[in-house]
């Protein structure tokens, strides 16, 4: 498919997308290994928080580990790793397990960017709730951020968050 330069591929507008949820989705955006391609994950940030999402950026070259102690001490919806370098079939499910060894298996991994598709029933099986490869839409991530979010249980503000 080929687009003109002057026309834009797609339309996003900065609009709350979250009002109507118990509480603003609280997201963990990061990129594991030596990857360094950034401006997808960047661009995703900005059309949550133009959504209404509460984004936190790890930034790059973490470890599944502090990504998992991350999403523990901020509370987090869900963690949305994304992945350039085809390391996706290690370092996922290793997020996926640390998260279950720091007693948080209720915060679901997302994660998108070059998959071959061959790959996702091998990421769902390793425990990553949902795979978005090239092409998906901007809308499609901001509502699936939406779905990950849980009622919190009353009066425990940030029950959760333990700093390490």
């Amino acid at each position: 498919m080929t687009t003109s330069l002057n026309v834009p591929t797609t339309e996003f507008e900065k609009t709350d997308r979250c009002a109507d949820l118990p509480h603003r989705p609280r997201v963990l955006l990061g990129k594991m290994g030596l990857d360094g391609h950034d401006r997808g994950v960047k661009v995703i940030a900005r059309a949550l928080r133009d959504s209404g999402v509460h984004v936190i950026y790890s930034g790059l070259w973490q470890t599944p580990r502090s990504l998992a102690v991350s999403a523990r001490d901020e509370d987090c919806d869900v963690v949305c790793a994304s992945m350039m370098s085809n390391s996706h079939l290690v370092l996922g499910p290793r997020l996926v397990s640390d998260l279950r060894e720091l007693g948080r298996p209720d915060i679901p991994v997302y994660m998108g960017g070059i998959l071959p598709q061959e790959d996702v029933p091998k990421l769902i099986a390793g425990g990553i709730a949902r795979c978005f490869t090239t092409g998906v839409g901007l809308l499609d991530i901001v509502e699936a951020v939406r779905g990950a979010v849980r009622p919190r249980p009353t009066g425990v503000a940030g029950s959760n968050a333990v700093a390490q």
